[in-house]
């Protein structure tokens, strides 16, 4: 399959030009990685939710990194009809994609839910990425090396699969909620890369650290701004946090590794429970059912035979 955009490379070779989707692009460590990628030549879409804060986002991208091989695109991960437009505008236009950076995080200090009926940590934390992957495989299978990075957190540590009551409709709380869809995180990250398993897609995780961004604050409201201001003098700046989600994406020495989870770009030990491949496999085809695709357990039923 042939590309249709070349760059050229920092060393000045002709190269192909990459292409990135990016979730949650318009502000924190999505539009700090934006920035970022754009200024190493990478082709960045912005899939973002708003329209209005999308575009936003987009001007300042164009203008903090002088590219303008940037695009906005709108996705919203808590609604599954959102995720499956965005997937069929992006390749009409695209038939290659080299880095899925599933960037984009909620915590909710009360219960609510996504456009489906998920709880909404779990349903775009982790939902909402996951059908957004599984649709964009082609794609990734398409390119030289696809890398899929997915933003987890130290979280994970905290977090249980409540495979009884998924959405918390029984003694939600915020932190059992974001640990849960950390959790799951790191899971799907490790059976993705299972099923990837002999091709040249890979898929890794990352722990940012504390970053100061707007995740937890209301933007209706304005609830939780005053303490985020409050505590950014000791939290690592969205570009501090993107680093290491950078690195996955573009470092050529990890081009072959793949189901790990990283911090300040090193593999970490993992805990046991995120380590667990029945917990994985289930929490997948509880996943594919949620969000209505096949379970489909290795890539020659896809029709990729390597």
């Amino acid at each position: 399959m042939k590309r249709v955009f070349s760059y050229i490379s920092q060393e000045g070779v002709l190269g192909l030009e990459k292409i990135a989707v990016i979730t949650g692009a318009n502000s924190g460590m999505g539009l700090a990685s934006t920035i970022e990628l754009a200024k190493q030549g990478v082709r960045v879409i912005m899939a973002c939710r708003s329209k209005e804060r999308g575009e936003a986002a987009l001007n300042e991208a164009k203008e903090h990194s002088g590219s303008d091989k940037i695009e906005l695109m709108l996705c919203d991960l808590g609604d599954l009809s959102s995720i499956r437009r965005f997937v069929s505008e992006f390749q009409e236009k695209y038939p290659v994609l080299d880095v899925l950076l599933n960037n984009a995080g909620v915590v909710m200090t009360r219960r609510k839910e996504t456009t489906d009926g998920f709880e909404m940590d779990l349903g775009v934390n982790h939902l909402g990425h996951f059908l957004l992957t599984n649709l964009l495989l082609d794609p990734l299978l398409a390119a030289e090396q696809g890398r899929v990075v997915t933003v987890a957190s130290g979280a994970y540590k905290a977090g249980k699969i409540h495979f009884d009551d998924p959405f918390l409709s029984r003694g939600f709380n915020a932190i059992r909620a974001y640990a849960q869809s950390k959790l799951a995180n790191v899971l799907f990250t490790r059976e993705l890369a299972a099923r990837l398993h002999g091709t040249k897609v890979t898929a890794n995780c990352v722990h940012p650290g504390a970053v100061a961004t707007q995740i937890g604050v209301n933007r209706d409201t304005g609830f939780g701004k005053t303490v985020l201001n409050m505590l950014k003098p000791f939290f690592l700046t969205p570009q501090q946090g993107a680093e290491t989600a950078l690195y996955l994406s573009l470092a050529p020495e990890l081009a072959g590794t793949t189901g790990q989870y990283f911090y300040r770009k090193k593999i970490q030990q993992l805990k046991p429970k995120a380590q667990n491949k029945q917990e994985a496999e289930r929490l997948w085809e509880w996943s594919c059912k949620q969000v209505g695709i096949p379970n489909l357990k290795t890539i020659e039923q896809r029709g990729y035979i390597q």
